[in-house]
């Protein structure tokens, strides 16, 4: 079988199984410096710059720098710099399948062998965006020269690149770049800038660059939001080798959806063309609500259901969404209460439709997620994802959310340890034990030793420590949470469950 490469390319053009490269896909100018190699970076940011080429959008490709020289550093160079996407899915209840060879990446470079190239990129006249993905450690201020052959630190080599940059065109205000790190933390455009300034006074550089770096460059704040597994089992790989005919030591598996949120202005948007060739690309003055709604909608509707799922028997979301009665419970608590409930302004509209966007990332039968995994430090997501949604539910409607009442209720009895073993906590489930990961472990530990759930509820309500307010005093709350916690230990977990959906809502329909 054929090797990915630019000289194999017409010996796949039979295959009907995959998107092939546009032809004139080398002769495009290098227009984006990219930090990392990683999958997500693949799977989302170079992916939509190949699909913006696709559609004579952009017309650019990408010079990626690697910090270090393992790991797929040569298999890019053995194939010319291409890479397969394999993408799976579920896309409005109807089933996702689709193969692309990317051509995005021109070329990968060596910090550490080749700075000098890559400083060579740096002022060429072509290049108007920089993009990373260096983990969340990466956009950390730490000493550094960037005098250095290269500097130590992401933003060090960011920081000389644009020092280069400067110097060659004699501070150009039109010559400046587009900054996008798409590194999961908050503000990280905001933070990326802050630290660049910071490194130029500690290097001694001038005050007319450091004018420069803040007036000519625009760091953007974003937010990446993708499911890229990355490589596949032995087994997948084979199989997807076969389908395509030929091999790919990069092939790369994601999800359907995909969600880039950036921070910018109409210079932003003018530099960053690609955006529209995917309705999923947005680029707004303020981004917070995309922020909000993955908090709220993808991980507050995990967190609510992921005890009363695994309480109920099942060990994948999938599976939860297989089920015609959770299934129920989760788009309910998602689309009647946790959207009312949202804490920001937010258009219904756009709500709604990134609700249903999530359920159908939960029904993606090739992304296995385990519900006991999303039980980890359960009462620090619940307080940080849950809890402002509860309160501001209430503020509006002034109701008691049945579907919330009923997840916090399962919270709590999972939370419900019976052993301890080697400093680690236990809880039971149809006669076997599992881990509870949770640093509130001791404490419930000891209230289900010596209350009754009705003394329970209440108590860890008015734990302040806890959620920084005395959900006691929300009109209902315990009642119904003590309730639903007394019907799920007399009757079970499924039971109780059932006993809200004798008649399966539209919702689901």
């Amino acid at each position: 079988m054929n090797p990915l490469s630019i000289q194999s390319l017409p010996l796949i053009q039979s295959s009907t199984d995959v998107s092939l490269p546009i032809d004139q896909f080398q002769q495009l100018p290098e227009r984006v410096l990219q930090f990392g190699t990683g999958v997500l970076l693949r799977g989302l940011p170079d992916y939509l710059i190949d699909k913006a080429n696709r559609q004579g959008i952009f017309n650019g490709r990408i010079v990626v720098v690697k910090s270090t020289d393992g790991g797929d550093m040569s298999a890019f160079a053995r194939q010319d710099n291409l890479y397969t996407l394999c993408i799976r899915g579920v896309e409005n209840k109807k089933l996702v399948e689709e193969n692309v060879i990317c051509s995005a990446i021109s070329r990968v470079l060596s910090a550490k062998q080749q700075w000098d190239e890559i400083l060579r990129v740096a002022v060429s006249p072509d290049l108007q965006i920089v993009l990373s993905n260096t983990t969340e450690v990466g956009i950390q201020l730490v000493q550094d020269d960037i005098k250095q052959s290269p500097p130590e630190s992401f933003p060090g080599k960011l920081l000389a690149v644009l020092y280069a940059r400067y110097q060659a065109f004699n501070g150009d205000p039109t010559k400046g770049l587009v900054i996008v790190p798409t590194e999961l933390i908050p503000d990280n455009g905001t933070k990326l800038k802050a630290i660049l300034l910071e490194l130029s006074n500690q290097n001694g550089l001038e005050d007319d660059f450091i004018n420069w770096l803040e007036t000519a460059n625009t760091c953007c704040n974003s937010l990446v939001d993708r499911i890229v597994p990355g490589r596949p089992d032995p087994a997948t790989y084979k199989a997807l080798s076969e389908q395509l005919g030929y091999e790919d030591e990069l092939l790369t598996m994601s999800e359907v959806y995909r969600l880039w949120a950036i921070e910018g202005d109409e210079h932003v948007q003018d530099v960053l063309s690609f955006h529209k060739a995917d309705e999923n690309i947005f680029i707004r003055p303020n981004i917070d609500q995309f922020r909000e709604l993955k908090l709220r909608l993808l991980n507050g509707t995990h967190t609510l259901s992921c005890g009363l799922a695994y309480l109920s028997g099942f060990e994948t979301v999938r599976e939860g969404m297989d089920d015609e009665v959770l299934s129920a419970f989760i788009s309910s608590v998602m689309l009647a209460e946790l959207i009312p409930g949202i804490p920001y302004s937010v258009d219904e509209k756009i709500a709604q439709r990134f609700g249903f966007h999530v359920l159908d990332r939960f029904r993606n039968p090739f992304i296995e997620h385990r519900w006991i995994a999303i039980t980890m430090q359960y009462s620090a997501k619940m307080q940080m994802r849950n809890i402002p949604t509860l309160l501001h539910y209430y503020k509006q409607l002034g109701v008691t959310p049945r579907y919330i009442s009923l997840g916090f209720a399962a919270y709590l009895l999972f939370m419900r340890a019976t052993t301890q073993q080697d400093g680690v906590w236990y809880g039971e489930r149809a006669g076997e034990a599992y881990p509870i990961q949770d640093a509130q472990a001791g404490y419930f530990a000891d209230v289900w030793a010596r209350l009754t759930p009705q003394e329970l509820t209440t108590t860890v309500l008015q734990n302040t420590t806890l959620w920084g307010h005395d959900l006691s005093q929300l009109p209902g709350f315990a009642d119904s949470v003590a309730g639903y916690l007394t019907q799920m230990i007399e009757n079970g977990v499924s039971v109780t469950l059932a006993s809200q959906f004798d008649h399966i809502e539209s919702v689901t329909k």
